[in-house]
């Protein structure tokens, strides 16, 4: 999703939002924040950029021992609720890394040099979009909208 698309769904979403009250909007932030959350780990763990194609894979290890591969995915402790993360408020609803991780989650977002271990050598990482909207994200968005803003 596009920048772009972005501002027509805020534009369409604006005027509606601004009819709510403070709380219903934190109510309604919430609601889609996590909404965003579940759909991002999701993604994550099927090792997926949000256009749909599949994370750069790992590099191969040369100092592992034996019996060290790890069969997990990439990112499987950070697709948790204790890393990826929400905050809903009246004006404005995220889901994304927070604190120390988010400093791990951005390497590898934007493809970014980092040291590999603490004395170890500075690499450039692929880059890997842990975060971002993709269609389905939208409609999800869209649905969560419409459905507080209808009457019961």
């Amino acid at each position: 999703m596009s920048s772009t698309d972005l501002d027509q769904l805020e534009d369409w979403v604006a005027p509606l939002l601004a009819r709510l009250e403070p709380k219903q909007r934190r109510q309604l932030a919430r609601r889609v924040a996590t909404t965003l959350r579940q759909s991002q780990r999701e993604r994550i763990k099927a090792q997926e950029n949000p256009d749909g194609s599949g994370f750069t894979p790992r590099k191969p290890q040369h100092r592992q021992k034996a019996g060290a591969i790890r069969r997990r995915g990439m990112f499987h402790k950070l697709r948790t609720a204790k890393y990826l993360r929400t905050r809903g408020t009246s004006d404005a609803a995220v889901a994304g890394f927070f604190g120390r991780i988010n400093r791990i989650a951005r390497v590898h977002q934007y493809g970014l040099h980092d040291q590999v271990d603490r004395d170890g050598p500075r690499v450039k990482y692929a880059e890997r979009r842990l975060l971002g909207f993709s269609e389905a994200d939208r409609e999800a968005i869209r649905d969560a909208l419409l459905e507080h803003l209808t009457p019961p």
